[in-house]
């Protein structure tokens, strides 16, 4: 459980495991937090050891560079996944962590994906980073503002990890290449620059996947002459189907990407809307699910400024429904970029909310006696729908004064329609309509 960097030399580790650098010179991509001039890099180089999370997506290098800061400060340390660790094997950790206390060194205790551990387990940890007994270092790929518990992101800093550039990555596999105690520095292999560029950008910014792809593009190398070689039609045979995206569903790059969408949409930006759509359609997320969406957005930030679009939105869901992919999704991007060019409003949207709070504010006010159907003798002799007036009976069909409300509410003005779209002619009759109200006012 705390071997730092098992032997690299044991052949029937994956490359990925036996490519962790030992050193952080040879750690690539996570400049923002590493360069000279960093405090986490300066903090690592001091031996100030302190509490921290790394959040970033698979393969960035978290658990590297925990191992890392382990080895650089002299640290004891400690790994458990929270995928497979319980009670006894959490015990057995902070147990360990008081026995090399004990000898006068410090523990790094590494929580692979802590986000799995409950609120109770994450509590277990707080006394012993309370009382030095350990440096806790979690690692998650989902927000921790959401996953972990508020008293132990109060102990911890949180460092985030950015998904690596294919420029890093080729780093990566330049290095696995040439090494030749980890890697395949001691087989002659001729591998293109143009199949490590197709490696490096298939990896969508994990070198885990990369080195991964490398190692089984090594198996199936050809022999010519002295040399394997790599070939680029065998990375395109080998990425077929294999290079799938960042898209974890119902996690954090989940909903980024629909909220980019969304706000493609509601900036009027078609062309970006269109690439955020593809992105998730891309990653395999479910076309219904955005058809779900759109027709949101054409509620939320279209409205009444052009009431086309949510019949638009309906449209392309049924579509999506009785055509399935791939032709559903091309009546969706249609949708999308109409939301796009269409006019703007939230009005309604703004409206519903205001109207809302009144509802939960002030309860369940009576609805007035006028108001009220009358079907039996009773309710008419109690005064239901008693002076009511039918609108249609009244000039411009309109009852002019007349008040909608509850009594003790009063009357309200929720909906200001803007001047987009259709909506500006809604916004100039009820300016009229309201100019009738005050007439009545004047009157009495």
């Amino acid at each position: 459980m705390n071997d730092l960097f098992p032997e690299a030399e044991t052949p029937w580790r994956p490359l990925a495991d036996r490519m962790r650098p030992h050193r952080l010179e040879d750690f690539y991509g996570q400049e923002h937090l590493l360069a000279p001039d960093k405090p986490l890099r300066q903090a690592i180089e001091s031996g100030a050891l302190h509490s921290m999370v790394f959040w970033g997506p698979p393969g960035t290098g978290k658990t590297t560079l925990a191992r890392l800061i382990a080895s650089r400060t002299h640290a004891h340390f400690i790994a458990i996944s929270a995928v497979f660790a319980g009670v006894k094997e959490i015990r057995a950790a902070i147990d360990e962590a008081k026995q090399a206390r004990a000898g006068g060194k410090p523990t790094v205790l590494f929580v692979d994906e802590v986000h799995r551990f409950n609120k109770a387990q994450q509590d277990g940890f707080l006394p012993y980073v309370e009382d030095g007994t350990l440096t806790f270092i979690g690692a998650t790929t989902e927000n921790p503002s959401f996953e972990l518990n508020s008293a132990l992101l109060s102990r911890a800093r949180v460092y985030v990890l950015k998904a690596l550039t294919p420029e890093d990555i080729r780093k990566v596999l330049e290095r696995a290449l040439h090494d030749e105690a980890a890697g395949f520095g001691q087989r002659k292999l001729e591998v293109p620059d143009e199949a490590l560029r197709l490696l490096a950008e298939a990896a969508d910014g994990d070198a885990r996947r990369a080195l991964n792809f490398l190692e089984m593009a090594v198996d199936l190398a050809t022999k010519e002459g002295g040399h394997e070689v790599i070939g680029v039609d065998l990375i395109k045979e080998l990425l077929t189907g294999g290079s799938a995206r960042r898209f974890d569903k119902h996690g954090e790059a989940f909903y980024d990407q629909i909220s980019a969408l969304h706000k493609s949409v509601r900036g009027s930006d078609p062309d970006a809307a269109l690439y955020w759509f593809a992105r998730m359609i891309d990653g395999g997320c479910d076309p219904l699910y955005i058809a779900r969406r759109v027709v949101r957005m054409a509620s939320e930030d279209i409205g009444n400024a052009d009431p086309r679009a949510l019949r638009l939105a309906l449209d392309a869901w049924d579509v999506q429904e009785r055509l399935g992919s791939p032709e559903g999704e091309l009546a969706i991007a249609q949708a999308v970029v109409y939301m796009a060019c269409a006019p703007k409003s939230n009005a309604v949207y703004t409206a519903l909310g205001s109207a809302m709070e009144d509802a939960k504010k002030h309860g369940s006010l009576e609805v007035p006696l006028h108001l009220r159907n009358a079907p039996t003798k009773l309710m008419k002799e109690l005064g239901y729908s008693k002076g009511y007036r039918y609108a249609h009976d009244e000039p411009e069909a309109y009852a002019a004064g007349e008040n909608y409300f509850p009594e003790k509410l009063g009357r309200r003005q929720y909906y200001h329609p803007t001047e987009y779209g259709l909506e500006g002619k809604i916004a100039e009759k009820l300016a009229h309509l309201r100019s009738l109200d005050k007439k009545v006012k004047k009157k009495e």
